[in-house]
């Protein structure tokens, strides 16, 4: 399997697990020319910016410790082009950046995260 197939299959392992934790999943996968967020979804009235990381080992660090400060400014700039294609109003929509991380097969949500 190539790293896109195995991404996209953790990116569903973590979609079913926020949906049993009431997450509304509104898009896997989204991709702009701003760039790219795994998942975006609806926790109660909070719209949810996701990113998912696995690790096989911890020989490079934790999944929760991949997502680097280049990485968050793609994700919001990212996050800010879907708000304003998508009609949310930046300045009254809550919003959040969660990381969900495997690391080898345990799953940690942070919520907040950035």
């Amino acid at each position: 399997m190539n790293r896109r197939s195995v991404g996209t299959g953790y990116e569903l392992r973590a979609a079913e697990k926020l949906q049993k934790k009431g997450y509304q999943i509104l898009e896997h996968s989204y991709r702009s020319r701003t760039g790219e967020i795994d998942l975006i979804a609806l926790d109660g009235g909070v719209l949810v910016f996701i990113e998912v990381k696995y690790r096989a080992s911890g020989s490079f660090g934790s999944s929760l410790e991949a997502v680097n400060a280049k990485k968050q400014a793609r994700i919001r700039r990212c996050a800010l082009y879907y708000m304003t294609v998508h009609g949310y109003d930046p300045d009254r929509t809550a919003v959040r950046f969660d990381v969900a991380g495997f690391d080898g097969e345990r799953f940690t949500l942070l919520k907040g995260a950035f």
